[in-house]
């Protein structure tokens, strides 16, 4: 029967009591070990869809065994043909679980985004003497060519207003992190990055996004998420897909 995988931890580490995994009823979630690794594993439902009951549920499980000790998460949608598969996995790649364990144990990923807000228009024409000079022109001489240039040149603006405020804000997140891993480009966005952070400078994060935030709220919008599985710094591939 093809099971669900959440991720690779440490065996010895019992699953949370009350935590079911996804699927209608919820699954039962269990931990069958090779060695020192255990797979977090729960039955797979026939049919699989990103529902929001199930994606919550994949990350209640990583979190609450994260919590417990270290974890190495799997995207969602994991399915390996069965348990054996999975033990197989783990008894291949051991060594590389194992090391990659000891990299994210007492750790958390918190994820930065940042956009760039449009009400920091007027911020950005005083500032912008190129900006402030198209916008005069287009009022001088109206037309296509003008509004096309001032509103890309707006846009630049914008975004390069809005990056550099999330730069200072992920310059001081750096200093509290253990690693960092840029993430894939966000559609409107302008910043998206992740820091591994110990579990005791979860709240430091927060505190410097809360305290930075408004301060740089005319130049960027800022979103913190966090704690999450460490997704960006596993540096492997989960034991799936077999």
């Amino acid at each position: 029967m093809s099971v669900y995988v959440y991720g690779v931890t440490r065996a010895g580490l019992a699953a949370p009591p009350g935590i079911r995994g996804i699927g209608d009823p919820p699954a039962r979630v269990r931990t069958p070990a090779y060695g020192g690794l255990a797979a977090v594993v729960s039955a797979a439902p026939d049919k699989l869809r990103p529902r929001r009951r199930d994606l919550r549920a994949h990350q209640d499980v990583q979190l609450a065994f994260a919590g417990r000790g270290a974890l190495l998460p799997t995207r969602f949608g994991a399915v390996a043909a069965d348990e054996e598969a999975v033990l197989a996995r783990l008894r291949e790649g051991a060594g590389s679980y194992a090391a990659a364990l000891d990299r994210v144990e007492g750790r958390f990923e918190m994820n930065l985004k940042a956009a760039p807000v449009e009400d920091g228009i007027a911020a950005l024409v005083r500032t912008d003497p190129h900006v402030a000079r198209l916008r005069q022109e287009s009022r001088r001489r109206p037309g296509y060519d003008t509004s096309v240039r001032l509103g890309e040149a707006v846009m630049a603006g914008l975004r390069r207003r809005a990056l550099a405020a999330a730069r200072e804000v992920a310059d001081v997140l750096t200093e509290l992190a253990d690693d960092v891993a840029p993430g894939a480009e966000v559609p409107g966005g302008v910043l998206n990055v992740s820091f591994l952070v110990a579990a005791d400078r979860v709240a430091d994060c927060r505190a410097v996004v809360d305290d930075l935030g408004p301060q740089l709220a005319d130049r960027a919008e800022l979103r913190l998420a966090g704690p999450l599985p460490c997704y960006s710094f596993c540096g492997l591939a989960a034991p799936a897909g077999v």
